[in-house]
Parts: C-alpha cells; structure tokens; sequence
C-alpha cells in the first residue's frame, strides 16, 4: 500500500464514521446548533459522505481523488473558519485542521500523480 492510499482510506473512514454519529448522536446535531448552522448540518454530512466515497474512488481513477481531497479540504477549512470565529480552544480545532492539512496532502500527491 502506498502513501496516497493509507491517507485515503484514513481520511475516508473518518468521515464515514463522522457522518454515522451524526445520525446517532445528538451531540453531533447540537454542534451545529451551537454554530448556528442548524440547517447546515445534513449538507455538510451529505458533503462528507461523498467527499468519503470519491476518495475511495479515486483510488482507482485519480481524476475523482482529486476533486474528493480537495473539497474535504475546503470543507474542513470552513469547519477551521467557523471554530476559530466561535473562538473554540485549539484542541477543539485540531480535529478540523489535521484533516484539512491531511485532504490538502492528499491532493498535492493526486496532482502530482497526474503529472507523472
């Protein structure tokens, strides 16, 4: 198994298993209350789920790895954005930025691929 892979499938679990709490724990739902982006939260999950899958994907056909790690990068620069601005503590930040940082990787390694 390469680098590009072990990234992807730890990334993609994470948000499959962030997506799957969100359905089964209320503390998940409330998170977005307290963000007060309610409405937002099964976008986000939506989002995360398909950004989950198209790292799978793209496992195989690395135009879609791609596009996966750099949205989940986004969304998590976002997520980073909305902490930051709640003035959240850096341990509650760094779920956030280590997947941003882990999904901007990721990317950079899917680029590169292409252009080899």
């Amino acid at each position: 198994m390469n680098v590009v892979t072990v990234c992807a499938l730890i990334s993609s679990l994470s948000f499959f298993a962030y997506a799957f709490s969100y359905f089964n724990a209320p503390h998940m739902k409330n998170e977005f209350k307290r963000f007060g982006l309610e409405k937002m939260g099964l976008t986000t999950v939506v989002l995360e789920i398909i950004g989950a899958l198209g790292l799978l994907v793209g496992l195989k056909f690395n135009f879609i790895l791609v596009i996966s790690s750099l949205g989940l990068a986004l969304l998590m620069l976002a997520g980073l954005i909305v902490r930051l601005k709640l003035k959240d503590s850096i341990w509650i930040c760094l779920p956030a930025f280590f997947y941003m940082v882990l999904n901007t990787y990721i990317f950079c390694l899917s680029i590169n691929l292409m252009n080899s």
